[in-house]
């Protein structure tokens, strides 16, 4: 990889830049484009997530007193805890009441891939605008093209399945189900009610945007193929008689 970028920084000086945005226009530029504009998309709507639970505590001098927990991006909802009723903890029967679930690991993948993608991008782009002739007579560019095609099609498909299973478990972890794990919440004389979580349209978001990701690369391997001397020689062989 780095021998090839540094043949491919030397060969551009000798050359020089030729500007040709006509290649946006087609499938292969274009393609870029929308995989450049769709990773912003997937970071941004996983990695800016804001969000909080609420419940609702009567105990000891507390009537129906709201006590939320936030969670962000990472994930790491087990160190997340809910802020307590009230500054005596409903007379000492209240303990810190955590979150449950880490799932940084899978949220964080999805994301910096995404910021990978879109670097990459960004730098196949100003190959194909400005040096498009180095990229059709070099014919270690479209084979490393098609490598790392293929290998972020493979890793979209595995990030935004792994990040599905876990946006998942989010919302089991910070829904409803969760009174019933919470111990202070079996005090004598404590009752909880679930009350609001934040709405999670902008996490499905991301999972939509993760597989039209997925579609975008694995489609754009065949349009990346043909500029490689394999579609070539594979059609010299099927020409010759």
């Amino acid at each position: 990889w780095c021998g090839s970028l540094l043949e491919f920084l030397v060969s551009s000086r000798m050359t020089g830049l030729r500007v040709d945005f006509g290649f946006l226009l087609e499938p292969l530029g274009f393609i870029k484009v929308l995989q450049w504009i769709f990773s912003i998309f997937a970071f941004a709507t996983c990695g800016g997530f804001q969000g909080e639970t609420t419940l609702l505590v009567s105990c000891k001098g507390v009537v129906n007193k709201t006590v939320t927990a936030a969670f962000a991006y990472p994930f790491r909802l087990n160190t997340v805890v809910f802020s307590a009723p009230d500054p005596k903890h409903c007379g000492g029967t209240w303990t810190d009441v955590y979150l449950v679930g880490n799932f940084s690991s899978a949220a964080q993948f999805f994301v910096t891939l995404a910021v990978l993608v879109f670097l990459y991008c960004i730098a196949a782009l100003v190959v194909y605008i400005g040096y498009k002739h180095l990229y059709q007579q070099n014919s270690k560019f479209p084979l490393t093209d098609l490598a790392v095609t293929v290998i972020t099609a493979f890793l979209w498909l595995v990030s935004t399945f792994a990040w599905a299973k876990a946006l998942a478990d989010i919302k089991m972890s910070t829904g409803t189900s969760i009174i019933p794990g919470i111990e202070s919440c079996k005090a004598p004389g404590t009752t909880c009610r679930f009350a609001s979580v934040t709405s999670m349209r902008t996490l499905n978001v991301s999972v939509v945007f993760g597989l039209l990701n997925m579609v975008l690369w694995g489609g754009n391997i065949w349009f990346v193929y043909k500029d490689t001397n394999l579609h070539k020689q594979s059609n010299r062989i099927s020409q010759s008689p």
